[in-house]
């Protein structure tokens, strides 16, 4: 049987390989709140569960500005009002379908229910906002 003297290894393929396993996908970025450049550093302060989160003014691990100009999130509140009448459609959907309410009656219990995702889903929206805007005009 032939054995070749030297084992050749591509070097190039297994660093492309190595540093694709250790950057997040941009689907795990986003949900993680992670930069969308570098897709490890953090968009917000970590520790502050209780009280509303603080953003970092940049990327801690690249550097990247969050906020390019002055009311720049103001896109944020369109992402923002569209996963809000989703979800508030999907929750009354759920209370009329559980309990054959009225549609207005179920319409206000879906209110109701929504206020406690209210903060969740605005600062998720930051987050998209600005992984889609990063999408778009990179810089």
């Amino acid at each position: 049987m032939f054995r070749p003297a030297v084992t050749i290894r591509p070097i190039a393929s297994c660093s492309i390989q190595r540093a694709m396993a250790e950057t997040p996908s941009r689907r795990h970025a986003l949900l993680a709140a992670r930069c969308p450049r570098c897709r490890t550093g953090a968009i917000f302060e970590p520790g502050r569960r209780i009280r509303w989160p603080h953003m970092y003014p940049y990327c801690p691990a690249c550097g990247l500005k969050y906020e390019r100009e002055e009311g720049y999130f103001l896109g944020a509140m369109y992402i923002s009002y569209g996963f809000a009448l989703l979800l508030i459609a999907a929750l009354s959907f759920g209370v009329w379908a559980i309990t054959r309410l009225g549609f207005y009656a179920s319409v206000i219990a879906g209110l109701i229910l929504f206020v406690p995702f209210a903060p969740l889903i605005a600062i998720f929206s930051r987050v998209a906002w600005i992984h889609f805007d990063r999408a778009v005009d990179p810089d």
